[in-house]
């Protein structure tokens, strides 16, 4: 839907790059002299894309002006952006969507399959080579650690074929295929039913990751245009690319799917908090302290809704995967995002990771052309909504639990913090343990030998995907001290479900390449597969007898993972206390085996002289880990990767895939399902319907996050999902998981709002359920709201504060929709999840400042009633009726005229589907 006049409105300011005759850009800081200057460098980059974009409809002229007079009009004026690339999130693949222009995607045609000729690469691996070499030279470290574990040579990174996948993962690609191959062919199919559209194969790697080390290219050049890498898509982690000076973030599957189609996203021009770091780390702090830290404090000064922008002294002290790192965890503390611009820092490791020298100097003189890059040496700043400032001396080593990603616990601090867990009422930091209690034990026999658990035994330790493993100095560090554990004699113990998931390839190499794998496997961490696993609840089963000892004693047992979700029940539903922390820390607490432990005073065990071993016996020095990441995370890793992403693997390249131009929907297939949601689509949108007589669906509490709404992890076998599965002929095993079934709607349905965790008043304890109150039965979330469709009722939620926080989910709007949900009534939102319900139809309203449904006298148990003006405003008041004759006022939580066109259209897609007829 791009205009072709797009960018000719400025067409002025296109100039040559000096040095090339045929680099072109356009000089956007000749449009704002001295107000371009003080912009944010963010800022800076949405400008970019305005300008290069503004084609006098979807974006226009005055979107331009409002963004260059940001210092003004921040707050206050919503925006349109076209970003360069659009990233689709799958568990087994994604599909990235080059979109410079925006529209390219609407247009159906035949791409040709990817093809790349093997390239053979000379060997330069730094340990004892199985493979065999051209060159046959090995450098000065050969053998340096792979002699200490017999038989465990590695191979040459710079191999075509790469260290060899863990048999665990073969086994795991090969029950993914089986499992997920109608969903493969259906993407293999799109890459080539669209244009722009390229399939990253399973088993490559997550999105996220594989969005940072491969898809990323800081600057683009299309028809030798050069202009800023820019990014949505649909997973809340695409935030990590800001590290590298790439503007991204999450925006849901909804908005997602319309920039596919030609549309900008919108969003209010954000405020901007300028984060001044100074200072430098101590000595036992990793990056994952520092994210933490830096996560804690944000949320403390309020960042929801607003860019984060990091500048000081203390940012040239942190390496790009620091920065990724912090990046990645912005969702955790409400920021769009977080964001890094491009500085020397950058440069050198985009050379040291294998970019063109000559595209790495083009890009060099651009981004300093149009004032894009950071130089320390510049005594002038820009200037910020806010200014705070964070000193990397002042944090220290920690974890974040039992429950929560911001409750932040020294590590000298874990064991008394965990005690008073213990006494606490049940609550976020709370698990209300009786005092007599709180030392019981509980004996279990495993493998042949006796055992002994108690409160704050480690039963899952996971150094997983995610926030920790684009940072090779703490995955380093968690194998360096794996090392020295072998070595002193320290084990796991072996009832401790204990994985490993790298977030690519990429780091299989180095763990590889170092020689620190096998270390980790003889602890049992041993690699399962690429993609989210214990952060999602995707993890094996603890094995009967620990359940049944945590359930006999009625224990608080421990996960410990290094991914940034912890949410009660989220790992395991026995599994009541977790903590995030880095790598080596996960290593640590499944040594110690509990978390109730002093590491300052009290010895994670004992050597085979009996003599006592503490973590500051193992733990590595950062001189060790600097030495072994510079001389491990190379120029090969990135090549390999490359060739890994590029070449595919055999399962998927021998896939057969559909080559119609319309995809053949299978009706028998419980995987791919042609959706509902344009069923009743009209022509033209009919005229805002009056919510009449309506029931409350759930009654909802402070806090609800977007895990307790949208479907995710395994399906439980007495859900409502399992028994639509069982009813079409599958078994348990064939369940599968909710994301892998998440192109089926009618799995998804059934599974929204069936966390064991939700806890609806009507039920008054945590549960899946609810009460169908016209027959008085308490029955699933789903079975409830299937008898009010059939019975042609509409239905509401009735919820507290902060509603829909947490990542940025599609289903937990699209869900609540298709289950027949026409509003939602709060005291506050999430926004993106605001923006969510608006996309897809649902009505946002809130309570009056000061009310609530307490204050109202509601029970919930009544029936609503509530009719729209014909001319919707923003914030505008609305009268509800209630069958018990109570009316009172909410606001229509409707923020600008462009989400009241979307919701009287019943949501984007529609309106998107609309523009095209």
């Amino acid at each position: 839907m791009d205009s072709p006049s797009a960018g000719y409105t400025f067409e002025y300011l296109i100039e040559t790059l000096n040095g090339s005759s045929q680099k072109k850009f356009f000089n956007v800081p000749k449009l704002g002299g001295t107000k371009y200057d003080i912009l944010p460098y963010s800022i800076r980059v949405l400008l970019e894309a305005a300008v290069r974009n503004c084609d006098g409809f979807l974006m226009k002229k005055e979107d331009v002006i409002n963004i260059l007079d940001w210092k003004t009009k921040q707050s206050n004026v919503e925006v349109p952006f076209f970003p360069a690339r659009v990233v689709l999130q799958d568990f087994t693949a994604i599909q990235n969507a080059p979109n410079p222009g925006g529209g390219d995607l609407q247009k159906a045609g035949k791409l040709s399959p990817l093809k790349v000729q093997p390239k053979k690469l000379p060997c330069r691996g730094q340990t004892t080579c199985r493979g065999s070499c051209d060159s046959g030279e090995l450098s000065r470290n050969s053998g340096t650690f792979s002699s200490q574990i017999e038989n465990t040579p590695v191979l040459c990174p710079f191999h075509l074929q790469p260290v060899p996948e863990p048999e665990t993962v073969l086994k795991n690609q090969e029950v993914e295929f089986g499992r997920n191959r109608e969903r493969l062919q259906f993407f293999k199919w799109s890459s080539g039913a669209f244009k722009n559209v390229a399939v990253i194969p399973p088993g490559t790697g997550m999105a996220h990751q594989v969005n940072l080390e491969h898809l990323s290219r800081v600057v683009f050049e299309e028809a030798d245009l050069l202009f800023p890498d820019s990014v949505i898509g649909t997973d809340s982690h695409i935030t990590m690319v800001n590290g590298l000076g790439i503007l991204g973030w999450g925006v849901g599957g909804i908005e997602t799917e319309a920039v596919m189609l030609g549309l900008p996203v919108t969003l209010t021009l954000p405020e901007v908090v300028g984060c001044e770091l100074t200072g430098s780390s101590n000595a036992f702090v990793t990056s994952i302290d520092i994210v933490l830290g830096i996560t804690k404090h944000l949320r403390q000064v309020g960042v929801a809704g607003k860019f984060v922008e990091f500048f000081g002294s203390g940012v040239s002290q942190l390496s790009i995967v620091d920065r990724t790192t912090i990046a990645n965890m912005c969702p955790e503390y409400g920021a769009i995002l977080s964001f890094f611009p491009v500085d020397n820092v950058t440069l050198r490791h985009l050379e040291h990771t294998g970019f063109d020298k000559t595209k790495l100097e083009s890009m060099e003189e651009y981004l300093k052309a149009v004032k894009l890059f950071r130089n320390d040496e510049n005594s002038s700043e820009p200037e910020y909504s806010q200014v705070i400032q964070i000193n990397l001396n002042s944090i220290v080593a920690s974890v974040s639990g039992p429950k929560r990603p911001q409750d932040r616990v020294a590590v000298t601090d874990m064991k008394s913090d965990f005690q008073a867990c213990l006494n606490e009422k049940v609550g976020f930091k709370g698990f209300q343990v009786a005092a007599e209690k709180q030392s019981d034990t509980v004996s279990v026999r495993y493998d042949g030998s006796e055992y002994k658990l108690s409160h704050g035994s480690v039963v899952i330790a996971a150094v997983i995907s995610c926030t920790n493993n684009c940072n090779p100095s703490v995955m380093l560090a968690a194998g360096l001290l794996a090392k020295k554990a072998v070595e002193t004699g320290l084990r796991v113990k072996p009832y401790i479900r204990t994985s490993l998931s790298p977030g690519s390839g990429m780091v299989t190499h180095y763990l590889s390449s170092s020689g620190v794998l096998p270390y980790l496997s003889k602890l049992g961490f041993e690699i399962v597969g690429y993609g989210c696993s214990t952060c999602v609840g995707n993890t094996a089963p603890l094995s009967e007898a620990i359940l049944n000892a945590v359930k006999q004693g009625d224990l608080v047992t421990c996960g410990v993972l290094s991914g940034n979700k912890n949410f009660e029940g989220r790992l395991c539903d026995c599994v009541r206390a977790n903590y995030l922390a880095s790598p080596p820390l996960v290593v640590a607490y499944a040594i110690a085996g509990t978390v109730n432990i002093d590491f300052q005073t009290e010895p994670l065990g004992t050597d085979s002289t009996g003599k006592n071993i503490y973590l500051h016996d193992i733990w590595p020095s950062r001189e060790e880990v600097h030495q072994i990441e510079e001389e491990h995370v190379i120029l090969s890793m990135f090549k390999a990767l490359k060739e890994k992403v590029e070449m595919g693997n055999k399962r998927w390249n021998s896939l057969d895939a559909p080559d119609s131009v319309l995809f053949p929907w299978d009706v028998k297939s419980t995987y791919i399902r042609c959706p509902s949601f344009f069923d009743k689509l009209t022509k033209e949108p009919a005229a805002s319907q009056p919510i009449e007589n309506a029931h409350v669906l759930l009654y909802l509490g402070d806090s609800v996050t977007t895990d307790h709404i949208s479907p995710a992890g395994s399906i439980a076998r007495s859900s409502a999902a399992a028994k639509y599965l069982t009813n079409r002929g599958l078994t348990p095993r064939e369940f599968n998981s909710y994301g892998a079934r998440r192109g089926n709607d009618a799995v998804m349905t059934r599974g929204t709002f069936a966390n064991i965790k939700l806890f609806n008043k009507f039920i008054g304890k945590p549960a899946p359920k609810t009460i169908h109150f016209p027959s008085g039965q308490t029955l699933d979330v789903f079975e409830a709201a299937e008898l009010y469709q059939k019975e042609g009722i509409p239905l509401i939620i009735l919820a507290g504060k902060k509603y829909g926080s947490g990542n940025s989910r599609d289903w937990a709007a699209k869900g609540p929709y298709l289950l027949g949900v026409k509003a939602v009534l709060a005291e506050s939102y999430e926004k993106i999840h605001k923006d969510h319900l608006i996309g897809i139809g649902i009505a946002p309203l809130e309570f009056l400042p000061g009310e609530n449904a307490d204050s109202l006298g509601l029970s919930g148990r009544e029936v609503f009633s509530l009719s729209f003006p014909e001319e919707l405003f923003p914030g505008i008041t609305l009268n509800i009726k209630t069958s018990t004759g109570k009316e009172f006022s909410v606001i229509a939580a409707f923020e600008n005229d462009v989400e009241i066109t979307l919701y009287k259209h019943g949501g984007l897609l529609n309106f998107v589907a609309r523009k095209f007829l």
